[in-house]
Order: C-alpha cells, then sequence, then structure tokens
C-alpha cells in the first residue's frame, strides 16, 4: 500500500566497470539520497558505503551461469519499493543501458506511474585504456562495435561476422562460454591471426589480462586461467601500444607519418 507521503521514483544508475572511483558526480550524489538500493553483482559494493545508515540495501544479483534473481521478481521489488519508500536506486554494473536491461526497468516503473531518471556509467569497455588498449586510433581503427557474446537464446549474436569484415573495434560482452565458438568465426573468415585481448576485472586491482590471436581465445583464457567477468577485444588498437609508434600530420605535405615513441 502507497505511502501518502512517499514519492514513487525510480534511479537507473551505472555503476561503472568495478572500481568505486569511476561513478559519476551524479550518481555520487543520488546514493546519498536514496532510500533503497537494490544492487547487481557486478555493482561494486563499497558504493554502498555511500548510502544513508537507514538506507534499505537490497542485493538482486545475476551470477552468470549460476543463481540469479529472475527480471520479472526484479521489477516487482521496483514497484514495491518504489510506493513504499518512496526513492528507489537501481545500480548496475557498468552502464544500464548497454546490455544491462536498464531500459527495461524504466518501461516497467513508467508503466506503473512512477518517474523514472537515468544516470549513465562507465561501460566495462572503456576500462581497456588500463592495459594501454584504446578502442579507437587514428588509422588503425575509426569505430567499435559493440556485440553481446550471448543472446537471450544462448547464440553468439550473428552480427560478429559483420563486424570483422570492417575495420572496427570489436568488443565483445559475456562471451566467454563462447570462446571457441568466436575463434572458429574468425578462423573460417581468414581472420584468425587478428590481435585479441581479454581483460577480466577491468579497472579493479585484481584486474588481469592476455594479449593474443583471435584464434588463440580459448587457449589464451585457460593459460592466464581468465573467466567472467571478462570483455573480448579484438581489432588491431590491441597491438597498438607494443609497435611504439606515434602518428603525427605533416603539414607541409598534408599527410601523416609515423615515428618511433620515445
Amino acid at each position: 500500500m502507497q505511502n501518502k507521503s512517499t514519492k514513487p521514483e525510480l534511479f537507473v544508475m551505472g555503476a561503472g566497470p568495478g572500481d568505486p572511483d569511476l561513478i559519476t558526480v551524479k550518481g555520487y550524489k543520488i546514493l546519498q539520497q536514496a532510500n533503497v538500493v537494490l544492487y547487481d553483482n557486478l555493482a561494486n559494493t563499497e558504493l554502498l558505503a555511500l548510502c544513508r545508515e537507514d538506507c534499505e540495501k537490497v542485493y538482486v544479483g545475476k551470477r552468470p551461469y549460476g543463481d540469479y534473481t529472475p527480471q520479472e521478481n526484479i521489477h516487482e521489488l521496483i514497484r514495491h519499493y518504489a510506493f513504499t519508500k518512496g526513492m528507489v536506486v537501481r545500480l548496475k554494473g557498468g552502464d544500464p543501458f548497454i546490455f544491462g536491461r536498464g531500459f527495461e526497468e524504466i518501461i516497467y516503473a513508467r508503466q506503473h506511474g512512477i518517474k523514472t531518471h537515468f544516470i549513465p556509467g562507465i561501460t566495462s569497455m572503456q576500462a581497456c585504456g588500463f592495459e594501454d588498449i584504446p578502442l579507437t586510433h587514428r588509422s588503425v581503427s575509426e569505430s567499435v562495435w559493440m556485440i553481446t557474446g550471448t543472446k537471450k537464446d544462448g547464440r553468439l549474436s550473428a552480427d560478429l561476422k559483420l563486424a570483422m569484415q570492417s575495420n572496427a573495434t570489436v568488443v565483445i560482452y559475456m562471451g566467454m562460454k563462447k570462446l571457441a565458438e568466436i575463434s572458429k568465426s574468425y578462423v573460417d573468415a581468414g581472420f584468425g591471426n587478428t590481435p585479441a585481448a581479454i581483460i577480466q576485472h577491468a579497472s579493479l586491482p585484481s584486474q588481469r589480462s592476455a594479449v593474443g590471436m583471435a584464434r588463440n581465445l580459448e587457449w589464451l583464457a585457460e593459460q592466464h586461467q581468465l573467466s567472467y567477468p571478462a570483455i573480448i577485444i579484438i581489432g588491431d588498437v590491441v597491438t597498438v601500444q607494443s609497435q611504439e609508434i606515434l602518428c603525427y600530420e605533416d603539414k607541409d605535405k598534408g599527410q601523416f607519418a609515423a615515428v618511433p615513441a620515445y
């Protein structure tokens, strides 16, 4: 039953890739005001220390290939707490609108008369910079293709075959169970030697990674004992830092040139 003094409100907020210092200033302020926080498995629990002591904190995580809270139950919790406690923060790892089902929760809330707000988060692929891997790099990659490794029906996205035909950086989320299939797709298309990296626990002190080729993804994960949560990055940007070159523009000739980086 709704308390007449409460104002049902939902903030769908990104917790970032892991490091709690990487949340936005707006997110920091909103957590301090929340009456209830529904937090995911990938949201760093250190962020809960920002909440008031009387803030109710409810775990609604989804551990990959293990126990999870059904999305329908999360929807019901959003409605229950919004109408009984008022301001609810749905704290989700990374960015809620990038493979995070955040907009599904916003639609549900709006359908039930709950005012909604969105607070973006740094998505995990951006943390590849901590491994000296840029998502784009002049003359190397002009775009980024984000792909889910596991669709709702469990299959690998068919977009991968389209993405590998371009010079875009390919970033695969939730693909650790599909490494063999991803590698085979690249090998079958003649791109097995494309540079590739796996980064686990991006932005955290426990961050680990491995660099190799697309055809060796499964072997890389086994040799370096990498598992979920991790992102897979495929493209020439993976090896830019090892090439030790800088690009500059020769204004006299109107061309780009490469020089050793000292």
